[in-house]
C-alpha cells in the first residue's frame, strides 16, 4: 500500500472574514480576506488562492518537465483567471479556470517540446485534483504569444 503524504494549513479568524493562513515549518503566514462588501480586501480571497495554487503548480509541473529533456524556457509567467457564477442553488460557484502559461523564450529555441507539453500536466498534483470538479483549460505559449500545442492542451 502506498503511503500518503499529509499536508495541513491552520487558518485562524483574526477579524470578521480576515484569516492568517499558517502553513507551518517556518513558512510565513498569509492574511486572506474577502473583497468588499464582505470584507476588507486586505489580503488575497480564496478564490485567488485557488487560482495561485493551480497556476503555480502547473508552471512548476512545466519547468520540471523542461528539466527533464535539458530545456531552459528563460523563464515561465502563469496567469489564471477564472470565472464564477452562481448555480441552480443560486450560491457563488467557480466554473471554470482558464490557465496561459508564457514561456520566456521562442518555441524554435526550444526542442522536445510535443513529449514536454505532453505529459507536464500529469506532474501538477493540485491541477489534476481540481480539474476533477472544475474545468480547467491550459494554453502555453512561447516569449512571441505564438501558442504551442499538444493533443492534451485545451
Amino acid at each position: 500500500m502506498i503511503m500518503a503524504d499529509m499536508v495541513s494549513v491552520t487558518v485562524t479568524q483574526k477579524q470578521d472574514y480576515q484569516f492568517l493562513v499558517e502553513f507551518g515549518d517556518g513558512m510565513p503566514g498569509l492574511l486572506a480576506d474577502e473583497p468588499a462588501p464582505l470584507g476588507k480586501g486586505e489580503g488575497p480571497a480564496p478564490t485567488h488562492m485557488l487560482l495561485a495554487a493551480v497556476a503555480n503548480c502547473l508552471s512548476a509541473s512545466l519547468f520540471f518537465s523542461l528539466q527533464k529533456f535539458k530545456q531552459d524556457a528563460g523563464g515561465i509567467t502563469t496567469k489564471a483567471t477564472c470565472s464564477v457564477e452562481r448555480n441552480e442553488s443560486n450560491r457563488l460557484r467557480i466554473q471554470q479556470i482558464d490557465v496561459e502559461i508564457q514561456l520566456g523564450k521562442e518555441t524554435v529555441k526550444l526542442t522536445h517540446l510535443d513529449r514536454v507539453l505532453g505529459q507536464f500536466e500529469d506532474f501538477c498534483t493540485v491541477t489534476q485534483s481540481v480539474q476533477a470538479g472544475i474545468p480547467v483549460k491550459i494554453s502555453v505559449k512561447d516569449s512571441n504569444g505564438v501558442r504551442l500545442d499538444s493533443p492534451h492542451l485545451a
